[in-house]
Formats: structure tokens, sequence, C-alpha cells
């Protein structure tokens, strides 16, 4: 392309006369006043305009108004909708929006004071990004979804605006060029929308595998981790001041060929996987520097020079591996510096107990030691861990606790820190969902524990998991694995027997919950209106490899970890 610089839109910019100049922007009312300003002034030599959303037919016209007074007309190159209006975070995932996302939040939804022309924008919002995805992706969905929530409105909006589009044969984005490009080439997918009421002990539960932890433990953002590195306090002689501790950012992308394998692992084994891999690492380098000894040998006895030839060939495959051998290396370092500080947390804070304790809550297995316990053990957990763990127990719970009860688990929970306001919203939600439907099972089988380990690797190993379990995960189907399952196999399942049924390309659009294809899909995308997590990401990846053929997508409106998600509904619970 040959890009030598990029800008903000509303940064200060030089005009530079004689260089064309590419806007990739979202259609709002603030970027086509400034692209109209720049015109005027005149900064570039043309202009290439990519929204990244259709833009409406006046804004084009003020465009086209601008460029006239300003006589920049024939400077206007092209004006694109490039339909990209949402985030892939992995080849099989997508978020909505990363700016303004407090306008599709939980919060957002589920706010009581809600109005109906705000709630109107939020679903507006959802549904032109799920357009430009069926866009870019080239399919026509056949959509299912639940009745009476804020997913079946995005379902009849979406179903709508898909009809729309294909009726108008001339100017449709869904014919000729655009199909049978992307994977959905011969079948067309399933998408199954989905609303967060649906499953929130998940958003609160903590978590053993590596990507999601990641997620819920540091600052994971975008896909990109950023780590405060704590400064060496010896270092700094007495009565100065400390050292400001340093960030550091790394990218966890798809080129990290280690998170690629590792993302979904249980913690210990990641651990684990780190030291082997600096093993065969300290290996290939030794190797390097042996050759480089042998190949500074002196003297012209015979040994000396056979070695020589030997080695040659050694040396050079040795020289040409370099590259691959750096990277490795910074790979391992990265690794070792996010497991590390993943570790650290674990242990200060007592996850592997909370992980499994709430596994034990969600598949309805014997407890071990009361909830109470826990709750006022000064040493386990931040207070947002116990809230977070109270609130699991709260809504899996088949019967909520009396009053007696209650009142005392209140006490521990301020006791600990705690603000009970999300305690208030889940209250409120529980009292609500009750009289709506019955309660979401977790499935059976929770986690096996093999015992405390000593230590996981042996004693050269730089991650001292001493007293931090091995914990087994269990394969268990997430509420909204099941209902994907049941509804890409075409199983009759209570959960999604009600789930209604639209098909944009059926003329007529009849409001049934028959499926008119009878046939199990092979690819489908789960979208959850009201955000999702890692947790809820892996678990649909997990069960999709036991079936082959299948391809999913998970989608969300917003991604958030346990932290954010309490934050909202201590927000709701306020009011």
């Amino acid at each position: 392309m040959g890009v030598t610089l990029h800008l903000l839109l509303h940064s200060d910019r030089d005009a530079i006369p004689d260089v064309p100049a590419i806007y990739f922007v979202m259609p709002t009312e603030e970027n086509v006043d400034r692209i109209c300003q720049d015109l005027r002034t005149q900064l570039y030599e043309s202009y290439y305009l990519n929204f990244i959303s259709a833009i409406s037919r006046s804004k084009l016209e003020d465009i086209a108004s601008a460029a006239l007074t300003a006589n920049t007309v024939s400077h206007v190159s092209k004006v694109f909708d490039q339909y990209l209006n949402f985030i892939t975070l992995e080849d099989d995932m997508i978020v909505l929006c990363n700016q303004n996302k407090e306008l599709v939040s939980y919060r957002a939804l589920n706010r009581p004071d809600i109005t109906d022309t705000e709630m109107e924008t939020i679903m507006d919002t959802i549904v032109d990004s799920l357009f430009c995805f069926f866009v870019t992706l080239g399919a026509v969905p056949i959509i299912r979804c639940p009745r009476g929530n804020a997913a079946e409105m995005v379902a009849v909006k979406l179903d709508k605006k898909l009809r729309e589009n294909l009726r108008d044969a001339r100017n449709s984005l869904f014919t000729g060029d655009n199909l049978g490009t992307g994977q959905f080439s011969f079948q067309r997918p399933l998408l199954v929308l989905v609303d967060r009421n649906i499953d929130l002990a998940t958003l609160l539960h903590h978590t053993w595998t590596y990507q999601a932890l990641v997620h819920d433990v540091l600052d994971f953002h975008l896909n990109r981790v950023n780590l405060e590195e704590s400064a060496a306090v010896e270092s700094s002689p007495s009565g100065a001041r400390p050292k400001k501790k340093n960030k550091k950012s790394y990218d966890l992308t798809v080129a990290d060929r280690f998170w690629q394998k590792h993302k979904g692992s249980p913690f210990p084994e990641v651990a684990e996987s780190v030291q082997q891999e600096l093993e065969s690492y300290r290996n290939q380098e030794d190797e390097v520097k042996r050759l480089k000894t042998i190949m500074g040998l002196e003297g012209e006895d015979e040994g000396a020079i056979s070695m020589l030839s030997d080695n040659t060939a050694k040396l050079t495959s040795a020289v040409s591996s370099l590259p691959e051998l750096l990277e490795k290396k910074r790979l391992i370092d990265l690794h070792t510096n996010v497991a590390t500080a993943v570790l650290e947390h674990i242990k200060a804070r007592k996850l592997d107990v909370y992980f499994e304790y709430e596994e034990k809550l969600m598949s309805k297995s014997t407890l071990d030691k009361s909830l109470l316990d826990i709750i006022s053990d000064p040493d386990a957990g931040t207070p947002e861990d116990k809230m977070r763990l109270f609130l699991i127990y709260y809504i899996t719970s088949a019967h909520p606790p009396s009053e007696t009860d209650l009142d005392q688990y209140k006490k521990a929970l301020e006791d600990a820190g705690c603000s009970l306001a999300p305690l208030n919203y889940i209250k409120q939600w529980k009292a609500f969902t009750k009289m709506a439907a019955a309660p979401t099972s977790y499935g059976t089988g929770a986690t096996k524990s093999k015992g405390l380990l000593s230590r996981v690797m042996n004693t050269g190993s730089q991650f001292v998991m001493e007293g931090v379990k091995n914990l087994v995960l269990k394969q268990q189907n997430l509420p909204v694995t099941r209902v994907l399952d049941s509804l890409m196999e075409m199983k009759s399942n209570p959960e999604t027997d009600d789930y209604r049924y639209f098909d944009p390309k059926m003329l007529r659009g009849n409001d049934s919950s028959i499926p008119r294809n009878k046939n199990p899909f092979q690819e489908a995308i789960v979208f959850v209106v009201g955000g999702g997590n890692y947790i809820e990401y892996q678990n649909l990846v997990d069960c999709m490899k036991t079936k082959q053929g299948k391809h999913i997508l998970y989608g969300c409106t917003e991604l958030f970890n346990a932290a954010q998600f309490v934050k909202q509904l201590s927000q709701l619970g306020q009011k």
C-alpha cells in the first residue's frame, strides 16, 4: 500500500497538497463535518473515503455540497461503504464495538428507567454491526432466538434489515460477486441470538484456563496484556523514593504459536509447557555455543580439520535457525512474565479454591466446607472475589436462602468489605426470572482435584506452584453451548423448543418456531446480546472439537471480565 503516515481524524493535521489521503471512519455527524472541513481547506491532493458502516444519503449530500463549494469535487476519488463495524479478536470470535461500548452494555440494556427510544437506539446499533458482519461473511443466516427479551428484538430488526436488502435486487449486498467467497459457501449458517440473562453465573465465575485467567486477573484488552513490573526493592537506598513500576505490554495474537496452542489449557499445564519450551531453547542455545568453541579450534591437527568439515554444515544450519531461536526466546520470556503475573494472583487470592468451590456450586455437587467460612476467611481473596462467589451461590441455588441466613451472609460480606449493591440487583433479577422460567442447569460433574501440588515441575522451575491445586477440567457444557448444540443438531430440547425461527430469504416473513430446514447445521454463529467472556468462548470451542466438520463463531456486544460485570451490577443495584 505504501502508507507512510497514519493520523487520527480529529488531530491537528497540516496540509500536504500533493498526497492522496485514505479515510477510514465511522459516518458520524462529527466525522462528516471534519471531512467537509478538510475538503474546504484542501488539505490533500485526492480523497478516498471509506466508511466503516453505511453512510446515510443526507450525510453523503453534506459532503457533496462541501466539495462543490470548495470546488474540490474532482479530488474526491472514491467513496466506499466498507461494512466493517465489528472487531475480530480471534478467527472465531467477534465483538461489536470498542468505543462507546457502554451504549450497548449489560447495564444499558437492563436499566429499569430505560425509555423506548433509548432501547430502539441500542437495538439499531447492535443490528447495524451484525448486518455488517453478515455482509462481510457474504451469507444470509437462518436466525433463531428466545422469546420476550432483547435477543428477540435484535432478531426481528435484523431479519427486517436483511429482508429489505435482499428485496432490492439491484443494490443487494448478497448477490453475485459477494456470495460464496467466505468459508460458509455450501450451506447457510445458523445465527443463534441469546440474551445475557440466560446465564449470569458464568460471567462471575473464577476460571482455570490460561486465556480466561489472563482476562480475569490482568489488564487484557483487544488482545494486548499490560503488566506492571515490580521494581527491584533492594536497589533503592534507604530513604530514596521507590522506583516507579515499569509498564510492559505484550500482544497475544494468532502469530504467537504458544498462545494459540495453550490459551484454552488449564493453568498448571501452561506453566509446565513454558518450562519445557525453556529447556528445549536452552539445549539449542548450548548447541550453538558448543559449535562456536569448536570452530575456534587452533592448530592444524587432523582431528580439528575433520571436526571442522563436520561442523560447518551444523553451524550453517545453526546460524539459519538463529532468527527462529530469538523469536522462541521472545515468546518464552513473554509467557514467563504473563504466567508469573497470573500465578501471583492465584496464590494471593486462592483462586484455585474459589474455582473448585464454584464448580461444585454450579454442578450441585456436595460442598466440603461452608460458604460462610470462605467469605469470613480474611486470607481468601479480595472482597470482590467473595462477592462473586456469593452471587454464584445465590444465582445457582434452586431455593434462595432464608431471610435469617441471608442477613448472616450480608453481615459477613460487609465485614469483608463488600458493597451489597450487586446483590440488590441480582435479588430483583432472580425474583423476575423465577416468574419467567425455570433455573438454568449447569450440567453435572465437577472438576477433579489431583491433590495439592508440591511442585508441578522439577525443582529448577521458575513457577513454584507450592500449595496451588492441580485441577483437572471436566468438559461440561454451559447454557449457551447447550442451546447452540441443540439448535445446530435440530434436537428437541425444552430449553430451545420455543425459540423463534426467521429466514430472511423467505418471501413472506412467518412468525413460527417450526424450522423449515430439518438438516443439522455445519456452521453456526452464537451471539450474546448483553456481553460475553472467554470462559463461554472456550467452552464452545472445546465442545466443537468433539464434533467433526462443524464451525462455530462466538460473538457478543462487549467482552468483559468479572470485575467489569460486577461494577455494572453495582450500578444497577444502586438505582
